[in-house]
């Protein structure tokens, strides 16, 4: 690790696909009523690029219209940005724009990767699973701009709450070492 005197911050980072593909799932209703759910089907997508760092809650997020090698440049310049006083340990999965030679690594940052076929050990995986529930479960979206903006949303309430953040990526890290 070379982070030159700088404090560490370890991060982890994945993606997700949102878009405008319903799917619904179970809620609750008052007696008698059954509740109704839309269903649609269009193959309208953007990608939310996302790490988190466990240890305070603090978390950064892009959400782009691909996941690709540029995308990910991006994604990596941006948390870059955010935090220009420490050097960053990232931790992600082995997608193949993770580890493209093309891809623009920054100065003050360190790729580590998580073994193939593990997603459970990402603490990012409770928070996707926060984000769906939360604002995507059982809505249809009219337009693409629509998602963006529930997402965009999401994200920006989440990053409100830094300590459910930080007991969302702790209670996956302490999942795991059981």
């Amino acid at each position: 690790m070379k982070s030159t005197g700088r404090p560490i911050r370890i991060m982890f980072q994945d993606e997700s696909r949102f878009g405008r593909i319903s799917d619904p799932k179970a809620c609750w209703a008052m007696m008698p009523i059954r509740p109704t759910v839309g269903s649609q089907m269009v193959r309208e997508y953007v990608y939310v690029f996302r790490a988190v760092s466990p240890q305070d809650g603090q978390h950064d997020s892009l959400i782009l219209p691909r996941a690709n090698t540029e995308s990910m440049s991006m994604f990596l310049d941006e948390v870059r940005h955010r935090h220009p006083d420490e050097y960053i340990v990232m931790v992600m999965d082995q997608a193949g724009w993770h580890r493209a030679e093309k891809l623009r690594i920054p100065h003050n940052m360190e790729l580590v990767f998580l073994p193939p076929y593990s997603p459970d050990l990402n603490p990012q995986e409770q928070i996707w699973d926060e984000l769906r529930e939360k604002f995507f479960s059982n809505r249809l979206f009219k337009s693409l701009q629509a998602v963006i903006e529930t997402a965009a949303g999401g994200l920006q309430r989440l990053e409100s709450m830094p300590a459910l953040i930080k007991s969302l990526s702790h209670r996956n890290c302490i999942l795991n070492a059981s």
